[in-house]
Formats: structure tokens, C-alpha cells, sequence
């Protein structure tokens, strides 16, 4: 009977020390800065489990997105344009090794099964495991992050971290846009707002081939708006549906938005080209409201933008590296009083043109 039991029970532990087991031995300690009710920045220890198919990841840089802002009081980890170093895997992992550079975006799991998944499109599942509704203990303003490897991307070499964190969310999200609105180089295509997300689509579809043609409220952003890419720039504070067409410019076939304030389309109608899409880019509770008439005299196509799937951004980081398509960012410590200023840098519009938090 002796020997019967410990053949049964030969692959469980002879000892009680939960220090010893092999579940003990996967938990990982990780400090998330998250925000509280009134939206002020503070750290906490979490414990995370790293699963057979996880990747535990030292977090170096992390970009700050608009998308931050709304979940700064909402207690749950703040951050999801991360990227750092593998430290250790799961023991099924086969996609990285520890050392190797990795990065991490707005979703992070899905069914795998579902008919969005089965097309590739696993930002669509309905099981879909996004920032701010899934894994609320650990975002990227932290010190490191527990992820399944399969939502896990490498870095290229010719892309350095800083550069790469906010390509994460931000440059995924615009390249996702321009790559699946399926754009031809000889397309003109027009961004209104040189920030953030605006800066990063000038590049993008420079790169692509076509001639971008950027708006913005005042010349003050021309000089640096030409030097990203722009072939043609204009200021367009003061001018009217009347005026417009004084400008003198070409009707765009992509209008990408990257505004917090929506555009006056009594402006900017005559601009569009028949057939023209149009992506809103920019995060807002409050209606996207398009003239219909307009929408079904042109044909004009409303293309909402999630960040991109999975295929897509690799797509993307490959596209980035070989282009020379970077953020300009501004650095901040990764640390409450780094994630304060950098909040109050972009909500006050002195944010050119994305945050980075650096690991102290």
C-alpha cells in the first residue's frame, strides 16, 4: 500500500513549504502605478502567476496615451504601450527566449475560435481581453508585466525602446487605419491635427507613397509638419465654407481625424473626394456627426479604427522599422511624479507629440 500511494502521488511535492512548489516558484511580484477616484497617481504591489504560455517582461519604456486619461480614476493598472525585456518564460512558451526585446498593446487575449478570430481579427472577438476591461492588476506604467506570449511583439533591432512604446497603441492604431483603408500610392490623403496620433500618420503614409496633405489651425506646426512628410500644409483657422476653396486644394481620397475638437464640415466637405474614407481617430464620448446628404452624394465611407490585430501589427513594426517611421516623444520617470507631468503635459497640450515614461 506504501509503495501504491507513492506511485500515485510520485509528481506532487513531498513537502508543505509552499516556497517550494512549482506554483510558488511562478508567482513574480510586480509594482502598477494605477490612479484613484480623484485621479492621483499611486503604487502597489501585485502578484502575478506566469502561466505555461506567459512571458514575464521587465518594463524599460511605456508610452502615455490619450486612452490613459480615462482610466486615471479608475484603480485599475495604467499604461498599455509597453515594452522591456523578457526576464523568464512559462515552460511552453516557444516564441521568446529571456533577454529578448518585447512589446505589448491595448488587447491581450481572445477565444481564438470565434469568426473574428478565424479571420485574423482578434481585436473583434467577442471574448476579446482589452486594457481597462481585462487584467485590471498590471498595465505598463509598472515594472513589469505577465502576458500570453501570443499578444506579445518583437522589437526590431533598427527601433530603439523609447521609440518603440508608443508605436504599441499610437502607430499601430494610425498604420491599421491607412494599411486596411486600402491605400494606393498615387492617393492623396489629408490629416487634420499635427499631434500625437497626427504626427505618426503624416509618416506612415509618406512612407506608403502618397502625398499628405496636412491641416491645422495655425503655421506654427508647417515647418515641422513638411520635415515628417507633408507635401502640401495649411492653416486653416479663420477659413469658412465660403472661403475654402480659395486654398486652392486638390479634393484628399483618406481624411484621417486626429482632433479632440470635431472638424466643421462645412469647411472641410469640399475637400473630400468622391469615394473619400474618413477615419475619426480620436477617443470622444459625444457623436461623430457627418452631413448625410454629403456622405451619400459623394459616397463618402465612415471607417472606424480599432488598434490593429494581431498580423497587422507586426505588419506595422516591420513597415516602421524599414521607413524610419518614429515618434517624436518627451521623457518622463517612471514614477508618480513622471506619470503626474506627463498626464498634465498632454491634457495641456504641451505634449510634442508623445509621452514616454522611462524605467528609473
Amino acid at each position: 500500500m506504501q509503495k501504491l500511494k507513492q506511485i500515485l502521488h510520485k509528481d506532487k511535492p513531498t513537502t508543505t513549504d509552499e516556497s517550494q512548489s512549482p506554483k510558488a516558484s511562478n508567482m513574480v511580484d510586480i509594482t502598477v502605478f494605477k490612479g484613484d477616484e480623484q485621479g492621483k497617481i499611486f503604487s502597489e504591489t501585485t502578484k502575478k502567476e506566469l502561466g505555461p504560455r506567459d512571458v514575464l517582461i521587465r518594463v524599460t519604456h511605456s508610452g502615455v496615451c490619450g486612452t490613459d486619461v480615462h482610466y486615471k480614476q479608475a484603480k485599475c493598472g495604467l499604461g498599455h504601450e509597453g515594452t522591456g525585456i523578457v526576464e523568464k518564460v512559462g515552460p511552453e512558451v516557444t516564441l521568446f527566449k529571456v533577454g529578448d526585446r518585447a512589446g505589448w498593446g491595448y488587447n491581450h487575449n481572445c477565444c481564438g475560435h470565434c469568426e473574428m478570430c478565424d479571420k485574423g481579427l482578434d481585436t473583434l472577438c467577442d471574448k476579446r481581453e482589452m486594457y481597462g476591461i481585462a487584467h485590471l492588476d498590471q498595465g505598463s506604467f509598472a515594472s513589469h508585466g505577465v502576458w500570453r506570449e501570443d499578444f506579445v511583439f518583437h522589437i526590431p533591432d533598427e527601433i530603439d525602446s523609447p521609440h518603440a512604446a508608443p508605436l504599441m497603441c499610437g502607430g499601430a492604431t494610425v498604420f491599421n487605419a491607412l494599411y486596411d483603408g486600402g491605400l494606393r500610392a498615387t492617393d492623396r490623403v489629408g490629416v487634420i491635427g499635427v499631434g500625437g496620433l497626427g504626427h505618426l500618420a503624416i509618416q506612415f503614409a509618406k512612407a506608403m507613397g502618397c502625398t499628405v496633405v496636412v491641416f491645422s489651425g495655425s503655421d506654427s506646426k508647417k515647418e515641422e509638419a513638411k520635415k515628417l512628410g507633408a507635401s502640401e500644409f495649411y492653416a486653416m483657422k479663420g477659413v469658412t465654407a465660403e472661403t475654402v476653396e480659395k486654398l486652392g486644394c486638390k479634393p484628399v481620397q483618406h481624411f484621417v481625424v486626429t482632433t479632440s475638437a470635431k472638424p466643421d464640415w462645412g469647411v472641410y466637405m469640399p475637400l473630400l473626394a468622391p469615394l473619400c474614407v474618413v477615419y475619426p481617430l480620436t477617443v470622444d464620448e459625444g457623436d461623430f456627426a457627418v452631413p448625410a446628404m454629403e456622405i451619400i452624394l459623394k459616397q463618402l465611407r465612415i471607417q472606424g479604427v480599432l488598434v490593429a490585430d494581431r498580423g497587422t501589427h507586426k505588419r506595422m513594426l516591420e513597415f516602421a522599422a524599414r521607413h524610419g517611421v518614429r515618434p517624436m516623444i518627451n521623457e518622463f520617470k517612471m514614477n508618480e511624479q513622471g506619470i503626474e507631468d506627463a498626464f498634465a503635459a498632454l491634457t495641456g497640450g504641451k505634449m510634442r507629440y508623445r509621452g514616454v515614461l522611462v524605467a528609473e
